[in-house]
């Protein structure tokens, strides 16, 4: 498996392409995304700034997201791959229209702030998401990783039972890390990795926190 600083060049790489792809994108296309703009301009109005709803919001907000990508993340990575991408794209894209209507320092007083902290806090928990993904694919492709969880799900009936309801639930490859946590072999190769990135989960959690705080409280004071 791959280190843990090679998983934070590759979701760099990712958040980057996102941030290509964003410049890639003409701005005349800004009017297709007129309807999610005013929603989002709606949701800023009720939440407001300086307040401590706002703050509360946007921590769980960038909590959940990164949540749901460790979750999902056996499914091929696809969902942290989307989401490094995608945040990319957006703040690119979204930037680029920002530049055109007010000014570079409108921008960076508009992200800077809160960006130091939330930035990487994203790249730290999806890259550790991928980790846990990639790792979680590999028990399932490798040969005699996967005769052991099948081993483990012949034994024992009442683990098929539950895996039967977690696939509907979750899905195979939750199904089969689980299965695997039950059988004391395939313990000892998931546990330190789920170790390794839940700390690194904790951090980028961590980091959310002032991030949530500046973005609430202190970047409105740079914004006329």
């Amino acid at each position: 498996m791959l280190s843990y600083r090679s998983w934070i060049l590759i979701a760099t790489a990712l958040f980057g392409v996102g941030i290509l792809l964003g410049q890639l994108m003409p701005v005349t296309s800004a009017e297709f995304f007129a309807e999610d703009l005013t929603a989002l301009q709606e949701l800023a109005a009720m939440l407001g700034p300086f307040q401590l709803s706002t703050a509360v919001f946007i921590f769980f907000k960038n909590v959940l997201a990164l949540a749901v990508s460790f979750i999902f993340s056996p499914i091929l990575i696809l969902v942290p791959v989307l989401a490094l991408t995608m945040n990319g794209w957006i703040l690119s894209f979204v930037s680029t229209l920002v530049i055109q209507e007010e000014s570079w320092g409108f921008l960076l007083a508009g992200l800077l702030p809160h960006g130091v902290f939330e930035l990487p806090a994203i790249i730290i928990g999806e890259a550790a998401a991928l980790s846990f993904g990639a790792m979680a694919i590999l028990l399932l492709v490798q040969r005699e990783r996967r005769a052991v969880l099948i081993s483990t799900a012949k034994q024992d009936t009442s683990h098929i039972f539950l895996s039967l309801a977690l696939f509907f639930l979750i899905g195979i490859f939750h199904t089969a890390i689980i299965l695997a946590l039950l059988k004391e072999e395939t313990r000892a190769l998931i546990i330190p990795n789920m170790k390794q990135n839940a700390k690194y989960l904790l951090i980028a959690v961590t980091l959310l926190l002032p991030a949530a705080v500046i973005e609430t409280y202190i970047t409105p004071l740079f914004l006329p």
